[in-house]
């Protein structure tokens, strides 16, 4: 696939900056289904090392809060002023995905990449903790790490090589999302799938040098991506 937007970040930063598969690449591709208007006032729910933050500000002239619970505001804040942003253009907090601290309607959207799956299993997240701060009519996007199909029963062998079957509860296939999202009230499905870029962000990952990457390497060349996928979900608000 080409990532125009993913590919203005040096591959350098990519690898410095990632928590998971590439996140830029991810993003790119789930904003490709999305109608978010530049000027937009948009969520970036669990923003890690702000990569993502950083492309929606700059590439696509969104103003984005860049919460996340467990990076540093203030590196983060430093990271983006180094690609040009201003706080005007992003606004990095630490804020518990289960308790922010905005509005009622604040949003215009709100986008999730590579971290819902951690509080979203919850069925009542969406309803009572997220939604209800986003406007009427606006679009929620997750990219979600999941699995072509549930296998919690049978674990395959090469995902055990990396992941336990704690960390394995994580992750669920397109079935079991799209019957957790629809029982909302007032949250529309407008499209699920699977991502194409699934692989080519892993791939990305792995080249990263840090300890996470490589604990997730064993796993991966066992054929861990025969079972895993990454899921788009496009939301609006009713």
């Amino acid at each position: 696939m080409n990532f125009p937007k993913a590919e203005t970040f040096p591959q350098s930063v990519m690898r410095e900056r990632s928590m998971g598969p590439n996140p830029l690449k991810l993003c790119e591709e789930l904003l490709a289904y999305a109608d978010i208007p530049a000027g937009s006032v948009v969520l970036d729910l669990g923003s890690g090392a702000g990569l993502t933050s950083a492309l929606m500000a700059r590439e696509y002239g969104y103003v984005v809060y860049a919460a996340d619970l467990w990076s540093d505001p203030s590196v983060n804040m430093r990271f983006f002023e180094g690609c040009g942003l201003t706080n005007r253009q992003v606004t990095p907090l630490k804020a518990d995905a289960t308790a922010l601290p905005f509005a009622h309607g604040f949003f215009d959207a709100v986008v999730s990449v590579d971290s819902y799956n951690y509080f979203g299993r919850d069925p009542e997240y969406l309803g009572e903790r997220l939604l209800p701060l986003v406007k009427r009519g606006g679009e929620l996007l997750f990219a979600i790490p999941g699995m072509a199909c549930d296998c919690h029963d049978d674990v395959p062998a090469c995902l055990l090589r990396s992941w336990t079957p704690e960390q394995l509860d994580y992750m669920h296939d397109m079935s079991w999302w799209r019957a957790n999202i629809e029982q909302t009230e007032g949250a529309e499905v407008l499209d699920m799938r699977e991502m194409a870029c699934t692989r080519e962000a892993w791939a990305d990952w792995l080249e990263c040098d840090n300890e996470y990457a490589a604990g997730d390497r064993a796993a991966v060349e066992a054929g861990a991506l025969t079972y895993l996928n990454t899921i788009a979900v496009r939301l609006r608000r009713r």
